[in-house]
């Protein structure tokens, strides 16, 4: 079953190191891994093709939803979930830590207090409401993305023992 790995570890330094211990780790559990640096694309249409190839080949989209770059996760992750939902495909998601959407944005602000309150909605520093329903990531991330704690390897022993719902 091919599995593709979203998230914005293509962004390490160590991103070949980091790709072939992932490639190594999915066949460890039977999957045959995609990864966005799989092509080599160079223009950001063609990088923006070739990841969205990758995707329509997969069965299962499994991806890094840590924080990036601020509280939620990265943007093209999220937009690789969405499409791959969109097309039918599993998906899943993995955090290092299980914290909540308020968590993060109290974490990423800084604050040494909880956010602040609006009525019964909680607020971030710009005084937006904060999506608070005790959710890993937004909704239409949480939802939809059986989301666990822990790497790669945790997700991936998740779909063995769960297998995630296609839309």
């Amino acid at each position: 079953m091919k599995i593709y790995l979203a998230g914005p570890d293509v962004f390490r330094p160590d991103v070949a190191e980091w790709a072939e211990s992932v490639r190594e780790l999915c066949r460890r559990y039977g999957f045959e891994p995609l990864l966005p640096v799989d092509h080599n694309e160079k223009t950001p249409e063609k990088i923006f093709q070739a990841n969205i190839d990758l995707i329509r080949k997969a069965q299962i989209v499994a991806a890094n939803l840590d924080p990036f770059r601020g509280p939620e996760p990265d943007s093209g992750t999220a937009f690789e979930l969405g499409y791959a939902l969109a097309l039918g495909k599993k998906i899943c998601g993995y955090v290092t830590r299980l914290e909540t959407v308020a968590q993060r944005v109290e974490a990423a602000e800084n604050r040494s207090e909880p956010p602040a309150s609006y009525g019964d909605k909680l607020t971030d520093r710009n005084g937006l409401m904060i999506e608070n329903f005790g959710l890993p990531c937004n909704l239409m991330l949480s939802i939809p993305a059986n989301i666990v704690e822990g790497g790669l390897e945790a997700c991936l022993q998740s779909i063995r023992s769960r297998p995630p719902v296609a839309a």
